[in-house]
Order: structure tokens, then sequence, then C-alpha cells
């Protein structure tokens, strides 16, 4: 499965440009899709799922194009946008069952089973006779899950997948999608959480203001960072100074004061210790020098 994207651009009426000439190559396995509010990552998202027409530039889905071939990319997908809504008056599994039955699955004792099985991986099954719209946000969040997985697309996109879940939860989600991904499927993890990719996808694009501003793998981002991930002891005046000129990303509380970590350049401090960064590290540094460009 691969998904080719090549000058991709979308102009809102009004002028409002979401996206500016987006060139990415997506493969099997997860692929996460990370930067902040705004960045344009929505408009990609419903453009690839075929809600969305683009500007200018051409979505190739495993070669069918994506302005020509519509239905056939459509068969492929299974998708959850950040905004899930439901029928108000149909069950936890009508609507799955409905979701599925959408998803080719006609044959109803095959069907009646898939549904109880997905209801058992989300932690629904209990709640299987109860209302859909009566749910909790979290587990609305994991009927959205299940339907988008239950007709075992090709291509899994979710927009904010764990937006409303406990630890708990988030963990039963990226426990599935890792057992997912060993198969032959795309899984595109649109986010602007780092947590929620940094442990399960192996490549990774950053868009910012509509822009492609970086492409490849996690530990590649995460190289940009070294030596400038720092970790302080400071009182609380210090403390306000450091935040004013670095971006903190932990604060702890201890019996002197703060113990913090912040990133940044020319850290001239005599207590400061240079630490090794993680994700979430180099995509606030990262962020930071593109503010500085800009």
């Amino acid at each position: 499965m691969k998904i080719e994207i090549i000058g991709l651009s979308k102009v809102y009426p009004g002028g409002k440009r979401a996206l500016s000439d987006i060139n990415l190559t997506i493969g099997n396995g997860m692929f996460g899709l990370l930067g902040p509010n705004g960045a344009g990552k929505s408009s990609l998202i419903r453009i690839l799922v075929t809600l969305l027409t683009p500007s200018e530039g051409k979505v190739k889905v495993n070669g069918f194009d994506l302005m020509s071939d519509r239905g056939e990319i459509r068969k492929m997908l299974g998708y959850l946008p950040q905004d899930f809504r439901f029928f108000s008056k149909l069950k936890t599994w009508e609507f799955l069952d409905y979701a599925a039955s959408l998803s080719g699955l006609t044959n109803s004792t095959i069907r009646s089973k898939k549904v109880d099985e997905w209801l058992e991986k989300v932690g629904l099954f209990e709640a299987r006779d109860r209302q859909a719209n009566k749910l909790s946000g979290g587990m609305k969040r994991r009927l959205g899950i299940a339907q988008a997985l239950i007709g075992e697309p090709k291509i899994i996109i979710v927009d904010e997948p764990t937006t409303g879940l406990d630890p708990e939860e988030r963990i039963r989600f990226r426990n599935i999608l890792s057992e997912l991904s060993q198969k032959d499927v795309i899984i595109l993890l649109s986010t602007h959480i780092v947590g929620d990719i940094s442990s399960v996808c192996h490549e990774l694009a950053l868009l910012d203001n509509g822009l492609l501003e970086f492409n490849g793998s996690p530990e590649a981002l995460i190289e940009k960072a070294n030596g400038h991930v720092w970790q302080v002891q400071t009182s609380g005046v210090e403390y306000d100074l450091l935040k004013n000129k670095y971006a903190v990303t932990s604060t702890i509380p201890t019996s002197e004061g703060w113990e913090i970590q912040l990133v940044g350049d020319n850290l001239d401090m005599p207590n400061a210790i240079e630490i090794q960064p993680n994700l979430e590290h180099a995509y606030v540094y990262f962020m930071e020098a593109l503010s500085q460009k800009s």
C-alpha cells in the first residue's frame, strides 16, 4: 500500500491557504502527522478521505487517482474524524452494525460476530444496549475507533485519535493499532499530541502553517535537538526569567524551588545539565526554531 501526495495545495474561499505544495509518500505501517492546531492537518486528511477537493496537485492511493477513482479509494478507507457524530436513536451495537454494513459486511451472521468482537476490543461490550449518543465522551471515542476499523480497511486515518480518552484507553488504542500495523495496511495518525505517536510511528511528517517542514523518522527529528535540552534546578524568581526566555517542557516542584526541563540555544548556567532529548523535546525545539525564522 502506498499514498503519493504530489504538489498538493488547498486554498479556501476568501483566500485562506491551508496547504502549500505538499509532497509526501506514505507507506505501510503507522505514520504520524504532527503539528499545532491550524497547521493544515485536518485539511490534508479531509482531502485524503475524499471529503475535500484540493486546489492544486494530485493524490494517488495504491495507483488510484483521488479525483477520478474516489469510489475505489473509499472502499479501502477507515476514517475517524476529530468531530465524530452518531445517529441519535441507535443503540451502541446497532450503530456499529450499521457501520459494518456500510463497510461491505453484508452477511448478517458474520457481521453480528464482528460487532461483538469489536465491542469487546474497545471495552464497550457491557454497554452494547445503551444508546450511542448517551455514552460518555471517552466511550463515544472508542465506538468511533471501532467503526473505523470493523471493515478491516487497508488505509486507516484517524484525526486527533485520543481526544477524550483516559491513559488506560489510550494504551488500549495504541495496542490495537500496533497489531494492525503488522499487516499490509497504512495507518495515518494526525495529532498535536506528541505522545500519541512517539512510541508507535516509524515515520512522521510535521506541518506548520500549511507547509511540510519535516518528513523523516522520529529519531531524525530527535537528533536535531541534541545539545539543546537542559535540566535546571532553580528558584521561583529565576524560573520566571527562564520561562520568558526559553521553552519549558517540564516543571516539577521541589523543596528548593523547581526542577525544570527546557529547550533552547546558548544556555549559560552553571547548574544546567544537558539531557538526552525525547520526541516532545525535539518537537518543541523544532517549532521554536521555525517561529524564530518567521
